[in-house]
């Protein structure tokens, strides 16, 4: 018997074919929406998916400033930050976050759900893109939009 043939093959970052990924993020609610696209960034959709490498593909998500949170989480729902003084914790509500930085309330919730390590970080940095409006400047790139309801 050839044991030879049967290795497991693991992918690297070089040899990762990357796509492109524009996401409507209008209605969709945050949660459901931060969890498909963290799949999507981290690899997990594909066959070829290694735990130790960045597999992903790149997402465009647009309208972000358009995103629904169910339940009362609108009035209750806090990000906690800390200038680094002393009584220096800050809470801004959901509600102020979506008014003025929109895409940082998506950004926040993706980033909760990768790996928090040296993969993590450079996951979020180099394959996430979200803008609040419609407009992007990755037209070149040839983005192809999918319907989240496909992936599964």
């Amino acid at each position: 018997m050839n044991t030879l043939s049967y290795r497991t093959k693991s992918a690297t970052k070089e040899g990762v074919q990357k796509e492109w990924i524009l996401i409507d993020a209008e209605n969709q609610v945050l949660g459901r929406l931060a969890t498909e696209v963290a799949k999507i960034l981290r690899g997990k959709h594909k066959p070829s998916f290694t735990p130790h490498a960045d597999t992903g593909d790149k997402v465009i998500i647009i309208n972000a400033d358009k995103i629904r949170l169910t339940g009362n989480k609108m009035e209750d729902k806090e990000y906690v930050r800390h200038t680094g003084h002393p009584g220096g914790q800050r809470f801004t509500p959901v509600k102020d976050m979506l008014e003025r930085h929109p895409e940082r309330v998506l950004e926040k919730a993706i980033r909760g759900m990768l790996p928090k390590n040296r993969l993590g970080r450079a996951i979020h940095a180099d394959n996430l893109y979200v803008y609040a409006g419609t407009a992007h400047k990755h037209e070149a790139n040839k983005p192809r939009q999918i319907n989240l309801k496909d992936i599964k």
